[in-house]
């Protein structure tokens, strides 16, 4: 199985791109997508044909956030937000299926001058409650935009970066408190010494010269890991700011 993850930054426009020739050739099972930026309706079952399963959670403010998840597997529940909060952002998307919970996430960013830290924070505190709730239960696969580089491998500049959103020590250590509380960061397990990142900034030339962050995640509960094949950064797909990331399982999961 695979499970693919995209922060699109405007689904329209990046339909408008190449995001259904990557879906074609990749052919993955699920996509979590984050920052939709759209009020998505029913006419996006047309778009997705071979995707019978979608769910999307539209932000109230236009143009904004949102999430959606389109597969080709039916689960068996599906949760918006956390315990009905977020949900005016458009935030987060749970399916539950027999062996495992994806939950899909677009972090809220602290924004310049770390307005929104505060914020931040409290979601942090919010989403790691209920992942731990959840892998009570069963596996649990948390995946989408975390905004937020965790160690300075993860970011191209850390030194200069200190106090930017996404690399505050607030953040990172709300990030290291998810993974202490029984969760993995898959691409560091299979990677642990890899430069790879998932996001550009569109100035500078950036991606160009390669100087990104690493923000986009799958996390899974330690007693998931072993049913984990690969977890891989799609660097080389454009048509936004992000590139998609990707989650292997062993064939017996679903």
């Amino acid at each position: 199985m695979n499970i693919v993850s995209f922060n699109v930054n405007g689904l329209r426009s990046i339909l408008n791109k190449d995001l259904m020739n990557f879906i074609n050739n990749d052919k993955s099972d699920i996509y979590c997508f984050q920052e939709t930026k759209m009020q998505i309706d029913a006419s996006i079952y047309n778009v997705f044909k071979d995707y019978p399963f979608i769910y999307f959670n539209n932000a109230i403010k236009k143009g904004y956030s949102g999430t959606l998840i389109i597969s080709k597997l039916k689960p068996l529940n599906v949760i918006y937000g956390i315990n009905d909060e977020y949900n005016d952002e458009g935030r987060i998307i749970t399916l539950e299926f027999n062996d495992f919970y994806l939950v899909n996430v677009y972090s809220p960013n602290s924004k310049k001058e770390l307005l929104r830290l505060d914020y931040r924070m409290i979601f942090e505190e919010k989403l790691k409650e209920y992942l731990t709730n959840l892998k009570m239960k069963k596996n649990v696969i948390l995946c989408g935009d975390l905004n937020v580089a965790h160690k300075e491998i993860d970011i191209k500049n850390p030194k200069n970066n200190l106090r930017s959103a996404g690399f505050t020590i607030e953040e990172r250590t709300k990030f290291s408190e998810l993974l202490e509380s029984g969760f993995i960061d898959t691409f560091r397990y299979f990677y642990p010494n890899t430069i790879k990142y998932s996001w550009w900034s569109y100035m500078f030339n950036s991606r160009k010269n390669n100087a990104g962050w690493r923000i986009d995640y799958f996390i899974v509960n330690k007693e998931f890991i072993s049913q984990i094949k690969d977890s891989e950064i799609l660097n080389e797909i454009y048509g936004s700011d992000h590139c998609p990331i990707k989650l292997t399982i062993y064939e017996n999961i679903n």
